[in-house]
């Protein structure tokens, strides 16, 4: 018998499966790999920047046909199914990543179908959420959620660091063993393991959610095919009137600008961290465990504070936080930090480092999750999959802007520092626009007879 709490528990458990693509892949340990990949951080950056950058166009294209058709049809968990494979298939071909034989065109390709799974898997699960989270509790089960992830993605981290990736100046792992499986450190098989290790992660841990989540399909649901027939005029329609709805219009638009911010911090945290600081990648790792930690933690305090004062609250905040923390990160470099100049040997880059990227954690983990909450409080109660769907459209349709904008940004200046600004942009124009967005949004102004997000939804 599938009980609510198994419903629930399905549900994060997604989130503890995908997590490592962003942890392991994207921020700390292939992202940076691919500075010994390509002999250069600047070319790293820049050659990483235009690559996620074309995957997020791809994603963008895709992305509102994708949200139409599973509006009209109902239908989530085929394509779940499908874009899991893309994401086990795309993370498994990372393995061919050898430094001196390396196809760059073939690995970015495999990594962007990797990427392109995980995004539309979290966009199809994330519009579970009202049919999930009971009555009154749905920011601490977004919350929880985005917690429990995390740490998903910090236990992976730590199997990594300790078992399989060596640290170059001891040629050992964290904790002093020779990697496992018999890898040859030679040919960095120790890091590259971080595609299948990545790939076999998921689908151990989707189990839970395909046995314990179900589609839960209108009776005026289409045939995948109808809808898809459909899902053009259906899209045109739903943008024409989108502007009318005027606090999802504004959320959606300033979502779009802060979460580019986000996935661009993330992105480029580690290239970063090894190409300014020289870091390796077992101190790239120790500083993605900070990151994953304080953001499960405050994901989970932000899911009560959700709760208790509303999503914008926790949102505004956090979003000040990166707006500090970004500017913070560019006056950190080897020979000084926050303009005071160091020697060759101190460690207080790092310390600063490590600190800075505790707050992105904290804060990065609080905005997400907050932010599935808002999007619920601005959706019309009986059109909350239209509004998942619009908020996809919204977070890929410019998921290219922060990975473009900093490759340009890095090959015209040459410098890494000058490279990341175009975030601090990002995450102002989100803020901006977020405050004119009211708390409660749709509920504030429902027409007569129609009911608050939620009160109308099936919950267990």
């Amino acid at each position: 018998m599938i009980t609510p709490r198994k419903r629930i528990l399905g549900w994060w458990f997604f989130d503890w499966a995908s997590q490592p693509f962003n942890t392991l892949l994207l921020t700390f340990i292939f992202a940076p790999f691919m500075k010994d990949l390509l002999g250069s951080g600047t070319a790293a950056q820049t050659v990483w920047g235009y690559g996620v950058g074309a995957t997020g166009i791809l994603i963008a294209l895709a992305s509102p046909f994708l949200g139409a058709i599973a509006d009209r049809s109902g239908r989530r968990m085929p394509f779940i199914w499908l874009f899991s494979l893309m994401y086990v298939l795309g993370s498994w071909s990372l393995w061919q990543a050898q430094p001196g034989d390396v196809n760059l065109f073939l690995i970015m390709t495999g990594f962007a179908i990797g990427m392109i799974g995980m995004e539309f898997a979290t966009t199809f699960t994330n519009a579970m959420l009202p049919d999930v989270a009971p009555k009154g509790q749905i920011g601490r089960v977004s919350g929880s959620g985005w917690a429990f992830g995390y740490l998903g993605g910090m236990v992976a981290l730590l199997i990594m660091l300790c078992l399989l990736q060596i640290n170059p100046a001891t040629g050992r792992t964290l904790i002093g063993l020779p990697p496992i499986f018999g890898l040859d450190p030679a040919t960095r098989e120790d890091t590259r393991i971080v595609g299948p290790f990545t790939a076999v992660w998921y689908a151990v841990f989707m189990v839970p959610f395909f046995l314990w989540l179900r589609d839960h399909r209108r009776p005026d649901a289409l045939s995948v095919w109808q809808a898809t027939r459909g899902a053009w005029p259906d899209l045109r329609e739903r943008l024409k009137r989108l502007p009318k709805q005027r606090g999802l219009f504004l959320f959606l638009i300033a979502a779009m600008f802060y979460r580019d911010g986000l996935n661009g911090l993330y992105t480029f945290g580690g290239i970063y961290a090894i190409g300014v600081l020289g870091w390796s990648i077992t101190q790239i790792g120790l500083f993605g465990i900070l990151t994953t930690l304080t953001g499960a933690l405050f994901a989970w305090l932000g899911g009560k504070a959700d709760d208790r004062f509303g999503p914008k609250t926790v949102i505004v905040p956090a979003l000040l936080v990166l707006i500090a923390t970004v500017w913070g990160v560019i006056f950190v470099s080897r020979d000084s930090v926050f303009g005071h100049a160091v020697g060759p040997d101190s460690i207080l880059p790092d310390i600063a480092f490590y600190l800075l990227g505790g707050l992105i954690g904290a804060a990065g983990g609080t905005l997400q999750s907050a932010s599935r909450t808002l999007l619920v409080a601005q959706a019309e109660p009986a059109r909350i999959t239209e509004a998942f769907g619009l908020y996809a459209l919204s977070g890929k349709a410019t998921a290219f802007i922060a990975p473009v904008t900093i490759a340009v940004m890095t090959q015209i200046s040459g410098s890494q520092s000058v490279g990341i600004t175009p975030l601090i942009v990002l995450f102002v124009l989100g803020l901006v626009l977020l405050l004119w967005v009211r708390q409660d949004g749709a509920r504030r102004g429902a027409p007569s007879g129609e009911t608050p997000p939620h009160e109308g939804a099936e919950h267990p």
